[in-house]
């Protein structure tokens, strides 16, 4: 394998391959991802995510793409050969950008201002291990190049990238969106246990903060699907992820898709397993703590090109578990870890290291996972996938289970009914648009900037982040806008978790901030005298202090818990849920969602 070390190239091994693909072109740069060619292998930072509207810190950091000119194939045993066998060295100081104890505060602050005031279900905030490579940056990364290949395992893709102004090497676990064959795949992975960290293995899968972790990015992988999959994704697993220093837990979505490659990676930028969910809100939270670019940390490497038929392809993994390398020798390896209601400062700040560890000891900068009795694969364990399927026993059948012929789930009394459903600032809509479609309505997704909803059957007020008694929000007047025009005109309405939180709050009822954040949590509670295991994800819910109430727009019905909290309502032409029917971990979202609109639809079906 000979490459010239001067010119742009990438090298690339697939997980399981028995060869190397090498790449090798001229690199150029683009402002966006519409503008890349196919063929391509694209560098993409995270500061692209301003393409969505999103926030992010301006760093400055170019798209760039290798042109490929070569593509070469050359045996796995052959290209460890070729690479150089030689110690990475560094001078000066090294470690991360960020201390254990400032990382811990962040932490705390996350915890306590983000999450528990209502602005999202987890974040990921990242740190960086920093150091000065002595030597070529080049000659450096294709060594700890060599020894991922020799000593990582479970990688989607172990990769270095060349591109002149840096070096790129990692393993990524995970792959965060691909498409083939016209399917779209994704593959969330969360959950991280630590090798040699004392815990077993069955203790892990056990865990309700690592099983939260995994379903809070499936429900927000499965709203980028709802996007991009013409019937959004369905869902496969749970699996063991292995690898040298960890192993996680993962799921598979798919689902087909017609739409142009550019389209699907803008549409998923990026993966809520290195930002957070909401999407959205997740990036202003990043931007606010973080203060500082990411460079390409949660960004993607994407190979984009063309099967033996025409149809467009793309394969892109997460760059995370990578070092960049830039041309005077600066080291940076950045990692992140997911912050949800259950995390303590002393597990994030461990989780970071031992994320850091298996390219830092591919660099030489810590002990290699060759220096130690690599750990039995317990992936056909019988007991590990037990526990791996017994997570899917109380979940959304909608999701799992194989596609229905079209007309399947249609209930006659909702067919042909329009449904115009505000988005607060939360992809959740797309899942539920699915549904309602599945149910026979037909629906339009509108932005809360622009609710315009003409002669539409029904309006639903959708979930999204923040505190609905904010006085000073834009978005938290627009809402009750949509409520109370519907209210005074008697038309019918449905609010769904901030939704509902803002019709309560036009009712009249009380509201109130939980102390222990309901964000990704699933429980069963009594819905109008009928069992239904739904998943909440909220910070505030209303109260009531009885099961009916007299309001200014009529009687209403509440369903509730001890302590008073509002579960759901219904009164006449109206309903709210505090719970998410569309999300995974509603096992019975889809039947409550059904009963609930033949409630509000009833007046205009029998007029």
């Amino acid at each position: 394998m000979l490459l010239d070390l001067s010119a742009p190239f990438a090298l690339i091994r697939r997980e399981g391959a028995d060869h190397v693909d090498v790449y090798a072109g001229p690199v150029r740069s683009v402002a966006t991802l519409a503008e890349l060619p196919i063929p391509a292998l694209a560098v993409v930072p995270y500061r692209q995510v301003a393409e969505r509207g999103f926030d992010a810190v301006d760093d400055g950091v170019p798209l760039e793409f290798l042109s490929i000119e070569t593509h070469d194939r050359v045996p796995l045993a052959d290209a460890v050969a070729a690479l150089p066998d030689a110690p990475v060295r560094t001078r000066g100081p090294r470690g991360f950008d960020v201390s254990d104890d400032d990382y811990a505060a962040t932490v705390s602050r996350v915890l306590a201002d983000e999450i528990g005031r209502g602005e999202g279900a987890n974040f990921v905030i990242h740190r960086a291990h920093t150091a000065q490579v002595d030597g070529s940056p080049v000659a450096a990364a294709l060594a700890a190049y060599r020894r991922l290949l020799l000593d990582e395992r479970g990688a989607y893709w172990t990769f270095v990238v060349h591109t002149g102004a840096r070096t790129i090497v990692g393993a990524s676990p995970e792959r965060h969106v691909s498409v083939e064959d016209g399917l779209v795949m994704m593959n969330p992975i969360s959950g991280t246990h630590r090798h040699g960290s004392g815990v077993d293995l069955l203790e892990f899968l056990a865990d309700p903060k690592e099983i939260d972790e995994l379903y809070m990015v499936l429900d927000e992988e499965l709203k980028m699907m709802a996007t991009v999959a013409e019937t959004g994704g369905q869902v496969v697993g749970p699996y063991l992820k292995e690898m040298a220093h960890l192993t996680h837990t993962e799921y598979l979505l798919a689902g087909r898709c017609t739409r142009d490659v550019r389209d699907v990676l803008r549409e998923t930028m990026f993966a809520p397993t290195v930002t957070g969910s909401p999407i959205e809100n997740a990036c202003r939270v990043i931007a606010r703590h973080e203060r500082r670019g990411r460079r390409y940390y949660a960004g993607v490497l994407a190979l984009l090109g063309h099967d033996a038929e025409g149809r467009q392809t793309l394969d892109a993994p997460i760059l995370i578990r990578a070092a960049e390398i830039t041309a005077d020798g600066a080291l940076r390896v950045p990692v992140g870890a997911t912050l949800v209601r259950h995390s303590t400062t002393a597990g994030e700040v461990a989780e970071t290291h031992a994320k850091a560890a298996g390219i830092l000891s591919a660099l030489g900068l810590v002990p290699g996972s060759g220096d130690r009795p690599k750990p039995v694969s317990r992936v056909d364990d019988e007991r590990v996938l037990a526990a791996l399927a017994a997570r899917n026993d109380h979940l959304a059948r909608f999701w799992l289970d194989a596609r229905p012929a079209p007309d399947a789930l249609v209930v006659p009394a909702l067919a042909g009914r329009r449904v115009v459903v505000v988005d607060a600032e939360d992809t959740f809509t797309g899942m539920l648009a699915h549904q309602l479609r599945a149910l026979g309505l037909r629906v339009s997704v509108l932005p809360w900037t622009a609710p315009a909803w003409g002669d539409a059957d029904l309006v639903i007020a959708g979930p999204g982040p923040g505190d609905p008694t904010d006085p000073a929000s834009p978005k938290m007047a627009a809402m009750r806008a949509v409520a109370t025009a519907r209210l005074v005109d008697g038309r019918p309405l449905l609010g769904v978790c901030l939704g509902h939180q803002i019709l309560s709050s036009v009712l009249g009822l009380g509201m109130h901030r939980r102390r222990s954040p309901y964000q990704g949590v699933q429980k069963e509670i009594d819905l109008f005298g009928t069992p239904a295991r739904v998943g909440f994800y909220s910070t505030f819910t209303p109260t009531a202090p009885a099961d009916a109430l007299s309001t200014p727009y009529g009687p209403v019905e509440v369903a509730r818990s001890t302590d008073g909290a509002v579960h759901a309502l219904r009164g006449p032409r109206f309903a709210g849920v505090q719970f998410h029917p569309e999300s995974v971990l509603s096992e019975d979202g889809l039947a409550a969602l059904t009963a609930l609109l033949l409630h509000v639809l009833a007046p205009v079906a029998s007029a």
